[in-house]
């Protein structure tokens, strides 16, 4: 293994007992057996999810949009003559 490989590495216990926090390997390996999967791969796919629970994912935003940016999109949607939208659920009518 490359010296990178071995620094990108973790200890990994599993517990002695199921918690809250931990399972046994005999947990995770019945787990694994379920997804189809390895114990490794197992691993990285409740991991995945606990990040796509917790993580936000998308990038946070910088601030409000620059007059340059509000023309490319103004450039990108089309802008149409006003229109109106009647509705039936208000009484509009003043006799």
């Amino acid at each position: 293994m490359s010296p990178r490989a071995v620094a990108d590495q973790i200890a990994f216990r599993y517990r002695t007992t199921d918690s809250a926090t931990g399972v046994t390997r005999a947990t995770a390996k019945r787990i694994a057996e379920q997804l189809g999967v390895d114990e490794t791969q197992a691993i990285h796919r409740a991991l995945h999810d606990l990040a796509v629970k917790l993580l936000p994912q998308y990038e946070s935003e910088d601030g409000p949009l620059t007059a340059s940016q509000i023309r490319q999109i103004k450039k990108q949607v089309p802008q149409s003559t006003m229109r109106s939208v009647r509705s039936s659920l208000f009484d509009t009518d003043t006799e």
